[in-house]
């Protein structure tokens, strides 16, 4: 089963340079310009089969490296939490509370960044 393109491209973003050079171009060909297994195969000079694998590694490889660093869950959280703290500033500002709204908008660019 084909794992989920946009998380691959997302945790391939994250963590493509832990991948090696192999990874990386196989992981390219097939996600960002979107060949075939035998267009990349004939590309690399390695069999369909070599490169499929080489796919599911890369994959595996991306997924473990997400389960024990957690940077794209935490990108998510961050993100998450930015969007709740926008939508309560802009509460406080219609309930007429500009300053509150103010420092809760300043503190959450920080997160943002």
């Amino acid at each position: 089963m084909k794992a989920d393109a946009l998380q691959m491209t997302l945790l391939y973003d994250y963590y493509g340079e832990m991948l090696t050079e192999k990874q990386r171009l196989c992981f390219d060909l097939h996600y960002n310009q979107d060949l075939s297994l035998g267009e990349i195969a004939e590309e690399m000079g390695i069999s369909r089969q070599g490169v499929h694998d080489a796919i599911a590694r890369t994959e595996t490889a991306l997924s473990g490296m997400e389960e024990r660093l957690g940077c794209v869950a935490r990108a998510k959280s961050l993100q998450e939490a930015h969007r709740s703290l926008v939508e309560v500033a802009e509460q406080l500002r219609t309930a007429g509370q500009p300053d509150f709204a103010a420092r809760i908008l300043a503190a959450a660019d920080l997160i943002k960044e």
